[in-house]
């Protein structure tokens, strides 16, 4: 079962160290079987509720996964590898349309609005003390917010949409409880769930968003919260549409326990109207990244909710790093006086390539998903051997593994590099690659 290696310790703590410390040293290999609960207590001398609580830390840790009689093992990969290793690095002559990166040429500037925070900065120079988010920033996001329909909350500023996400799970969460997330999905949230010691449940998607069907299935299952996108759903271009949203709150509605947290990365290079279904329960967060639209570099998101969670948000950030700098915040408010991001521009140029590579495929047979964003979600029969023939044919794709859970094999293509001279390419690259599918949802 352990082949040679023995674990070891008397304590709780001492076991799930000798454990973790093995997986680390390789000693013990991913999908590895661990001894049951009795026998190591045998084993070693101890009460069989020491060895649960050693376990139930390795799992809370996403170091092992258990299944009830079928016993404990370690975890195929564990918690801490980011799913952003699974990767194809494109050698020199192969063209890489797997980044999710943004297109450079859209980005605004950032010379000026740095220049200004922090000419800023020298005339009125923020100290400890200073209100963590800047007040015009605030107002400024708040409108936004407002005219979007989404309800009422004081903001928040964060490092980020995952940064954001994590501190809203954290303030309502414990290691055990269950996270209901869109599958496929953002592989940095599919990573950042058990990486907290939460268990996701996947939530099949189709191109109007998550279903409503498998959202309460997930619910009734058990599961604490709910992450949804709003729009440019990665990796699937995935967007709420307004029947969906209704159908979602309906779902909501029946669950008033569950935290509901939403991502619209999508603001600000989306010209596709936002739904929100902010408000249908008690407790909820709605996160802005301006990462897409402005520069990833920014790290910088602003986060509405009701009064407990942005409360206890700013709280722990108080006890943690203090603030996002106000430097970057000044920077950003600067970029959205200037008017520095033409959102339906930006939105019209990634949808002119987006919407050619999809009707490319449907000329030559098959049906890939991408209804906002930068992003076209392939299906495919056989994902590595889709992912080594487009290579071979000068392509690097990201693999869907990325962002899967339970739901079939697929290959996500960036569209915000590509020139509309290489789409008819790319198109005949991946015909060659896969094979048609049929038409419908991707769960």
């Amino acid at each position: 079962m352990l082949g040679e290696y023995r674990i070891e310790g008397r304590r709780a703590a001492d076991i799930s160290a000798s454990v973790e410390r093995a997986v680390g040293e390789g000693r013990l290999a991913p999908g590895e079987l661990l001894p049951p609960l009795r026998e190591l207590a045998v084993e070693l001398g101890v009460n069989p509720n020491t060895v649960a609580a050693a376990y139930r830390a390795l799992r809370d840790r996403g170091v092992i996964e258990t299944a009830g009689r079928r016993g404990s093992r370690v975890r195929p990969r564990p918690a801490s590898t980011p799913r952003e290793m699974l990767r194809v690095e494109a050698p020199e002559g192969v063209r890489d349309v797997s980044s999710g990166n943004p297109d450079p040429a859209l980005l605004p500037s950032l010379g000026e609005a740095l220049a200004a925070a922090a000419a800023r900065s020298r005339t009125a120079p923020v100290l400890y003390g200073t209100p963590a988010v800047d007040s015009e920033l605030e107002r400024m996001a708040r409108e936004a917010f407002t005219a979007d329909g989404v309800p009422e909350g004081p903001v928040a500023v964060t490092s980020g949409a995952l940064d954001g996400i994590e501190r809203v799970l954290s303030a309502h969460l414990r290691p055990g409880d269950a996270v209901a997330v869109e599958d496929p999905g953002w592989g940095g949230l599919l990573d950042l769930v058990p990486a907290l010691g939460l268990r996701p449940v996947p939530v099949a998607v189709d191109d109007d968003g998550p279903l409503p069907g498998e959202s309460e299935r997930a619910l009734r299952a058990g599961a604490r919260a709910l992450v949804v996108t709003d729009r440019a759903q990665n990796p699937t271009g995935a967007a709420i549409s307004a029947a969906r949203a209704r159908e979602l709150r309906a779902v909501l509605s029946g669950h008033p326990q569950v935290l509901l947290i939403e991502d619209d990365h999508g603001h600000g290079f989306v010209d596709l109207p936002l739904h929100p279904l902010a408000g249908a329960t008690p407790h909820w967060a709605h996160i802005r990244s301006v990462a897409k639209a402005y520069g990833p570099d920014l790290r910088l998101a602003v986060l509405t909710g009701d009064a407990v969670t942005v409360d206890r948000v700013l709280g722990r950030q108080r006890l943690g790093h203090g603030w996002v700098s106000h430097l970057l915040q000044d920077a950003v408010l600067h970029l959205w006086r200037a008017g520095a991001v033409d959102p339906r521009a930006v939105a019209a140029s990634y949808g002119r390539r987006r919407d050619a590579l999809l009707a490319a495929l449907r000329e030559r047979g098959i049906v890939a998903h991408g209804r906002s964003g930068v992003n076209v979600w392939l299906p495919v029969p056989d994902e590595t051997g889709a992912v080594a023939r487009l290579l071979q044919a000068g392509w690097a794709v990201a693999p869907g593994a990325r962002f899967r859970l339970d739901s079939p094999p697929g290959v996500r293509i960036t569209v915000s590099s590509l020139s509309p001279d290489e789409i008819g390419t790319v198109a005949d690259a991946l015909a060659s690659a896969t094979v048609p599918v049929p038409a419908g949802r991707y769960d």
